[in-house]
């Protein structure tokens, strides 16, 4: 029987890979670095910020003045939509493609200071039906094949603004933890006729330990194979391939997730906690894809307060992914947090529990 208070490795059945887990090792000492200490809530507005509303981004363009969530086509694009087909392979050694895409940034709203767990559920909601406006319309173009939305929430997270935005990149090809997810789903859908993260939902639900916050419709829990200390996943109970997939209650009660979350995450160090959150889904290639789940990632990187975060360096980057408390411990701390945020009464969530 599986000791979980001794070093062991978890699997991933989603990627294949493996973590380990060495919970003895939160006795260490500390007198590493130290991030920085919380930092002043920012103004509604800053006119230094190149996207708050009628400000003038870094490139020279004008924002309008917007009232809601606001999109454009990132002045800085990572990927390029005239990219021309080319590439090289000499011998199988020097292997390189061009590669198409379209990058988009998204504003969630023109306050400088309101984030998502500050956010009204209405206002995520309007966040969620602009992703999914996005993701269908980057999906129509015949070259894209995948669309990854993501938001670095902090400084730490490399965040180059601190105005609450996401950005979109739509891929010519598919990157390679959703190729390696695509193939994984697959795999056990031909095996057993029914999504990998529906059943392995049905058994976290059974079990109840690494559950954070439920509602009726999405249930965030810390996946049994996490790698960052506070590692999180939002998954909706039923079969749901796509944000196109949901319907109004769905995306409602997907937005009351997020505040809930975030908002244990921030009371949990009582600072803004900085994390990357992306979003998993079905390609957008007008296929069933009856193995994929939508699925919600967030990875923070804090380990024992707001200064202190964790590192993957040495074996983490030669060998393996490691981490030192155990996904069931994190989960406890993240359940016990109180669902109004440090700063505020906030609003309370309906018909939500902590699991």
């Amino acid at each position: 029987m599986l000791d979980t208070g001794r070093p062991h490795r978890r699997r991933n059945p989603l990627t294949g890979e493996w973590v380990q887990v060495s919970p003895h090792r939160t006795q260490r000492p500390w007198q590493g670095a130290d991030a920085s200490t919380r930092a002043e809530q920012p103004p509604q507005y800053d006119p230094n910020c190149y996207l708050c509303p009628g400000n003038s981004r870094a490139g020279g363009v004008l924002n309008p003045n917007y009232t809601g969530t606001y999109v454009f086509t990132n002045d800085y694009s990572a990927l390029l939509p005239d990219t021309q087909p080319g590439g090289e392979d000499d011998r199988g050694l020097l292997v390189a493609e061009n590669e198409r895409g379209i990058c988009k940034v998204i504003c969630f709203s023109p306050r400088h200071d309101l984030t998502i767990p500050l956010m009204q559920r209405e206002e995520i909601v309007a966040v969620l039906e602009t992703w999914t406006d996005q993701y269908r319309e980057l999906g129509a173009h015949e070259f894209i094949r995948h669309v990854q939305i993501f938001e670095n929430r902090g400084a730490m997270m490399g965040a180059s603004n601190p105005h609450p935005h996401c950005q979109i990149w739509a891929n010519e090809t598919v990157p390679v933890l959703p190729a390696k997810k695509q193939n994984h789903q697959k795999e056990y859908y031909q095996d057993h006729g029914r999504p990998l993260l529906l059943d392995y939902l049905q058994l976290e639900l059974e079990r109840g330990e690494r559950i954070v916050y439920e509602n009726e419709q999405f249930v965030v829990l810390v996946p049994y194979w996490a790698v960052w200390p506070f590692e999180t996943m939002i998954l909706p109970r039923s079969r749901r391939a796509r944000l196109t997939d949901l319907h109004a209650e769905e995306r409602s009660a997907l937005a009351d997730a997020m505040k809930m979350l975030t908002i244990k995450y921030d009371n949990l160090f009582e600072t803004a906690f900085p994390y990357s959150m992306g979003i998993h889904q079905a390609p957008p290639d007008r296929q069933e894809h009856p193995e994929w789940q939508l699925q919600l990632i967030y990875l923070p990187p804090l380990l024992r307060s707001a200064t202190v975060p964790k590192f993957m360096v040495g074996y983490e980057l030669m060998a393996m992914p490691q981490r030192d408390i155990t996904a069931e411990l994190a989960a406890e701390q993240l359940r016990e947090q109180p669902l109004q945020h440090y700063l505020s009464t906030g609003e309370k969530p309906a018909g939500g529990s902590d699991g």
